[in-house]
């Protein structure tokens, strides 16, 4: 039997839960199955965007199966839909019964603080993570379907890095909330770091010069990589499941001492 608190945060998020799902697959549906037309329009071609744009955003080709998902789903939008959907949910967990005045009926329940926060995490987690994994569930079915010549494990590879890059940023948002108890931080923190990083990324891939700066950034481990065309890269998946357990892990640290409601 699942706890109270996590069926309750559960019955509390499943519309917004539901619409992210579902605007998730509906994206992920569309883009994917434009494939065949894509490649089936004469006109297109590989210049079809500046190249600049290409490398700002991290593609080598827009032609090839992989090339395609990148660009379509693993590179901007698909990332950013998802990351948006962890951190306000996330913001949910803390932030929000703090600031609506009804955390201290919370914790009147028999939990410590740190079963609370890590019940509350655990629902919310869970939830993300099934969001997260809704474009490598449609693309193991789509890809074949429509032709798409590219291994599935190098699929899985990139949709599994971005259930990692989630729980990176689900960890860094569970940290803002716990320690401040305020949504508007939660939301300006992590898109903050969201945008510097996304940004550091494509800049060290750009320049010689700045490559050191996509080390600092979660996308370089989760796409940086390229693994829809080199496959499986489990150190730097660790790494951002990593990051996101120990920010997670400090949140509640900072929660169990903090005066709530101050």
């Amino acid at each position: 039997m699942l706890p109270a608190l996590v069926r309750k945060t559960w019955r509390d998020d499943r519309r917004a839960l539901t619409g992210w799902a579902v605007g998730v697959a509906l994206f992920t549906v569309v883009y994917t199955s434009f494939y065949s037309q894509f490649q089936g329009a004469a006109e297109l071609k590989q210049d079809a965007l500046p190249q600049e744009m290409l490398d700002f955003l991290g593609i080598a080709d827009m032609l090839s199966p992989a090339g395609y998902l990148q660009a379509t789903v693993f590179s901007l939008i698909g990332p950013l839909l998802v990351l948006m959907c962890a951190i306000t949910l996330t913001a949910r967990t803390i932030a929000r019964p703090e600031e609506d005045g009804g955390m201290e009926l919370l914790l009147a329940t028999p939990l410590s603080r740190t079963a609370f926060a890590g019940q509350r995490l655990a629902a919310t987690g869970s939830a993300i993570t099934l969001v997260a994994a809704v474009p490598l569930i449609l693309l193991m079915i789509i890809v074949p379907r429509v032709g798409m010549d590219i291994a599935l494990s190098h699929v899985a590879a990139a949709g599994v890095g971005l259930i990692a890059l989630v729980w990176c940023f689900t960890g860094v948002a569970f940290l803002a909330g716990a320690a401040t108890g305020k949504r508007g931080t939660v939301l300006a923190v992590t898109g903050v770091l969201g945008v510097a990083t996304y940004l550091a990324n494509a800049i060290g891939g750009m320049s010689d010069g700045w490559q050191w700066m996509r080390w600092l950034s979660p996308f370089h481990y989760f796409i940086g990589t390229d693994p829809l065309h080199t496959g499986w890269h489990p150190a730097h998946l660790l790494i951002l499941a990593g990051v996101g357990a120990l920010t997670a892990t400090v949140g509640m640290v900072l929660f169990e001492r903090r005066d709530v409601g101050v």
